[in-house]
């Protein structure tokens, strides 16, 4: 496999020639395998319980092995890819991702299935910088903000499909082709990306060269202490939420490790002279608070969407494909509709949206309450995912117009990195936590009655966290409308998390 870098100029693709959108093509692909990972298991797993006589922690395991390493190490994939070429970190982790994808789908029981996830979300982190900074890089600024466009739509396509995909392929072959399903477009995509896409890497910003000091960003480096601390915080604190109605000192064990690990992450991060995420971005109020309500909003979304494709299963009845058929309403409202949204929220300031969005969405999970036995799809399902759905196009997009224009635009591609770190871990978490806090036991999804009961705590709660998050919102943003960002480095509407930027501003072609 040649991974040596093709030459091309900086910044000089056109989208009407040939090699132009071959680019495109690739890190479509590229980014739409990461997001079938996301998307399609949830459908599965009943089927991965019974198959593999399975109780709750698996599936959940199943789930957050993937998220966790992909949280955990998605800031260090961005920093490889400057570092060493994006196309290059981009395709080892594309093949790592299908070989991944191919270990879950042959997985012969629990453990392997969930050590596959996990080097599933390893790959993903590779990939997953590379996809967005290779076009930044890339195309010539006339024609940036179209691929980003249409990176962004093809790619929110694929997200739109892959839960009903899923459905096919559980009702049809089988749940292990879910897990299969990706290794097609990786295929496609690699011989793409190394005989079409010009290899980058990043150049620090000027003012980040040779600063040194606590906090600020040296060049080039690795932050390895952090990266290593800030995973095994979240490794740990997943394994305890997980655990703790059954594991008893162990849990609590690791429980009080991830906070020594957490602490000590806090503390390698202020003493660190290129740490992964630096103290000093969070001087900015409105970056900090961005943060704060995407913890709150992705922690509920996170639990929804996991319990969501249970209940459809489990108590409506509906089969595999009939569940991703269901939940189709809410990704296309937010296909059609995002990119508006985020200009609207240009013009009008950031907390109305974001305030309004939450709520909006916290309506659409109580309205799922009517999701019971016998639940008509037209009168109980079907209005709730469109509130849903309305809820997610208010909010998602403007939370990431406000989180680029929070920041200078040197820090746009840090900013997007921690704020998706963000998001991933507090889904993470959700799924790790809910089941815990509303007494859903282990067997709880072989019992209609039993999850029907726990589903109809979990609402609330994640309703509750939408309202958090607007609170925050309210509370800490203004109401003026953001200033305006280049075009390169504008929201563009992603489905379900937000977009990662390049971690710096400008790009040096490789000869």
């Amino acid at each position: 496999m040649n991974l040596s870098p093709a030459p091309q100029g900086p910044a000089s693709l056109r989208l009407a020639s040939a090699r132009g959108r071959w680019t495109l093509l690739a890190t479509v692909l590229g980014s739409s395998v990461v997001l079938l990972g996301s998307t399609v298991t949830n459908v599965a797993l009943p089927r991965i319980g019974d198959d593999l006589d399975a109780g709750l922690a698996v599936l959940q395991w199943t789930v957050n092995g993937y998220m966790l390493t992909l949280a955990g190490l998605i800031l260090v994939g961005g920093s490889l890819g400057d570092r060493f070429g994006r196309r290059r970190i981009f395709v080892i982790g594309t093949v790592w991702f299908a070989l991944s994808s191919l270990l879950c789908g042959l997985a012969p029981d629990t453990g392997t299935l969930i050590a596959a996830r996990a080097l599933q979300g390893v790959g993903g982190a590779l990939l997953t910088p590379g996809s967005l900074a290779i076009i930044e890089a890339s195309f010539h600024p006339d024609d940036r903000p179209r691929a980003i466009g249409l990176w962004s739509g093809f790619g929110g396509i694929g997200a739109a499909l892959g839960p009903f995909l899923g459905g096919w392929l559980v009702d049809g072959p089988g749940w292990r082709w879910t897990f299969l399903l990706s290794i097609l477009p990786a295929l496609v995509c690699v011989p793409v990306a190394l005989r079409h896409v010009p290899e980058s890497v990043g150049t620090p910003p000027q003012d980040a060269v040779g600063t040194g000091g606590a906090g600020t960003r040296r060049g080039l480096g690795f932050d390895v202490p952090g990266a290593v601390l800030g995973a095994l915080a979240l490794a740990l604190g997943t394994y305890a939420l997980t655990e703790a109605r059954d594991g008893g000192p162990v849990a609590m064990a690791a429980a009080a490790g991830a906070l020594v690990a957490g602490a000590a992450f806090l503390r390698v991060e202020r003493r660190s002279g290129d740490p992964m995420m630096p103290p000093a971005i969070f001087s900015s109020r409105q970056f900090t608070a961005v943060n704060l309500i995407t913890l709150c909003v992705y922690a509920g979304t996170g639990g929804y969407f996991f319990l969501t494709a249970l209940q459809l299963q489990i108590v409506v009845g509906y089969s595999a494909l009939a569940t991703g058929a269901a939940m189709l309403p809410n990704t296309v409202l937010m296909l059609l509709f995002s990119s508006r949204s985020g200009t609207l929220a240009q013009r009008l300031g950031p907390r109305t949206p974001l305030t309004v969005g939450p709520l909006v969405c916290g309506a659409g999970m109580l309205m799922m309450l009517r999701a019971g036995p016998g639940a008509s799809y037209l009168r109980d399902v079907l209005p709730a995912q469109l509130v849903m759905g309305a809820g997610m196009v208010v909010m998602v997009a403007p939370l990431t117009v406000t989180l680029l224009s929070s920041v200078d635009a040197s820090n746009a591609g840090l900013a997007s990195g921690i704020n998706n770190a963000a998001a991933r871990a507090a889904g993470l978490v959700s799924v790790a936590a809910l089941p815990l806090l509303v007494g859903m036991g282990p067997t709880a999804y072989r019992s209609d009655t039993a999850f029907d009961a726990a589903f109809s705590r979990a609402m609330p709660l994640c309703a509750g966290l939408l309202a958090v998050g607007a609170s925050v919102a309210f509370g800490t943003l203004r109401r003026t409308a953001a200033a305006a960002r280049p075009p390169h480095a504008r929201a563009h509407g992603w489905l379900m998390e937000p977009p990662l930027v390049s971690r710096f501003s400008r790009h040096q072609a490789v000869e």
